[in-house]
């Protein structure tokens, strides 16, 4: 047939941005599709705008500690307008990366419709139909409601609509205890909002539990309040909402009431698979999204699923890179498969949670007893020690002497994941970072300290300290 266009990429958030992109570069004709803004859920009620209002809360936590290194400060005044403002800024000024006209410079043809897959290789979007020999599904995903009685009859927020908030909530109530929910549960604790978090399970129940665990006594030390249960019901309360929660465990109340100004529902995310045309073509679709391979083709080979719609790991930067991995098969032919060893993550509370590849529990589940530990604590740490701010230590997990993951909580814990995948990778080792130099005093040292530990039982084992000595022997023989 005659296709109008060499691939059809529907969805510009971070994956179909990256794929449409690296095609046009190739000077492939590329069709690009967005009905709704460009960049998608990471640029417009994301990333961007939790971090940003995650920088205003840490602006306003400085002040309350008032004498702090021999420094005096006021007592934190928040304009809420001003921290709405902020936060938009914060969009404003990244869009133009991801806007329509930097994307129609590259080569692409945008559309900005709904898309309908009408045929293996057609869809239509608007009153036109547009064919490929390839087409890329990079429709993201939405929040996901949990099943609370009464749910749909009152207000509640999610991160598409909290960034819009403009006054401040006077009690935040925050159902999920995952990434979403710590940090903004945090930053509006900082904010001035008294906050409640409720979750049934573990806390960022991916990341290492002694690292939660760190994370959450800094918060309840400033006056978050978690409640271990499971929000069974909720109810409108004035203006505001009352929610229901059935406690774990046996002891004490089975039950609790919270009342609070606002409800925040964080509880996860779900595909944007259905509806889009492709049930009728053939397309897998399971109860996690769009069933892909290792390559990101589903079902029928031609068509690819990447970022939040497919079946697998749910990150802005998982998004970018299928979305660079797919553009090369489609462009060179280079067949690109997925490798999740490296997998990095973080959770921007304060202390920040970071993890790139196995935790300690994950490998002990598959490794058994030969996984070894390195932990090196921020409180040897001399820059910490300097900053004033030693919360937190650093878990490096090990097979012998090969990295399969690292843990670390602490300030600026997420920039310090870098030399750690290189090590899983295969693309540098813990040796080479053990001997490394770093600049000093940085908290990166704490990276040499963990690699050099793990090294250390050679380097001063028996046949090194025997060959010192040998050594040692001949050179006085020999003055």
């Amino acid at each position: 047939m005659n296709f109008t266009h060499d691939v059809i990429v529907i969805g510009g958030g971070a994956a179909g941005l990256t794929a449409a992109g690296g095609c046009a570069l190739f000077d492939l004709k590329v069709a690009l599709i967005e009905a709704r803004e460009m960049g998608g859920e990471c640029l417009n009620d994301g990333c961007v705008p939790s971090k940003a209002l995650i920088a205003a809360a840490k602006r306003a936590q400085e002040a309350r500690t008032p004498l702090r290194h021999g420094v005096m400060l006021t007592k934190p005044r928040v304009d809420w307008r001003g921290v709405h403002a902020h936060i938009h800024d914060a969009i404003a000024a990244i869009a133009p990366h991801d806007s329509q006209s930097r994307f129609e410079e590259m080569g692409c043809e945008v559309f900005r419709d709904w898309a309908k897959i009408t045929g293996k290789h057609t869809v239509k979007v608007g009153k036109r139909t547009l064919s490929a020999p390839r087409i890329v599904i990079a429709t993201g995903s939405r929040p996901a409601l949990p099943p609370i009685k009464g749910l749909g009859d009152v207000p509640y927020l999610t991160n598409e609509t909290l960034f819009d908030l403009t006054e401040r909530p006077e009690h935040l109530v925050v159902v999920g205890g995952g990434a979403i929910g710590m940090e903004m549960a945090q930053a509006f604790r900082r904010l001035g909002s008294a906050v409640t978090l409720v979750e049934p399970g573990a806390l960022l129940a991916r990341d290492d539990p002694d690292h939660v665990a760190i994370v959450r006594q800094a918060m309840e030390g400033e006056g978050v309040r978690f409640i271990e249960g499971k929000a069974s019901r909720v109810e409108a309360r004035g203006d505001g909402v009352r929610l229901h929660v059935a406690l774990n465990g046996a002891t004490g109340a089975n039950s609790e009431t919270i009342e609070g100004s606002h409800l925040l529902i964080a509880t996860g995310r779900e595909a944007n698979a259905k509806g889009f045309g492709l049930e009728e073509i053939g397309v897998e679709i399971g109860a996690g999204g769009i069933v892909v391979d290792r390559r990101r083709r589903t079902s029928l080979k031609h068509i690819y699923a990447i970022g939040d719609c497919r079946d697998g790991p749910r990150l802005t930067h998982v998004s970018g890179y299928e979305g660079s991995n797919v553009a090369l098969e489609i462009t060179l032919g280079l067949p690109t498969k997925v490798n999740w060893s490296a997998l990095p993550w973080c959770t921007y509370t304060d202390p920040e949670v970071a993890q790139v590849g196995m935790t300690e529990k994950d490998a002990r589940a598959k490794h058994g007893d030969g996984v070894s530990v390195v932990v090196e604590r921020f409180d040897d740490n001399e820059r910490a020690i300097a900053d004033g701010d030693t919360i937190g230590q650093l878990k490096l997990v090990l097979k012998g002497k090969t990295v399969l993951g690292a843990s670390i909580v602490g300030k600026n814990a997420g920039e310090m994941l870098l030399p750690f995948s290189q090590s899983i990778t295969g693309k540098s080792s813990t040796f080479a970072l053990g001997s490394a130099v770093i600049a000093y005093p940085t908290r990166s040292e704490i990276s040499k300290a963990a690699s050099f530990a793990a090294w250390e039982p050679t380097v001063f084992g028996e046949w090194p300290k025997k060959w010192a000595g040998t050594l040692a022997k001949l050179r006085r023989r020999m003055a």
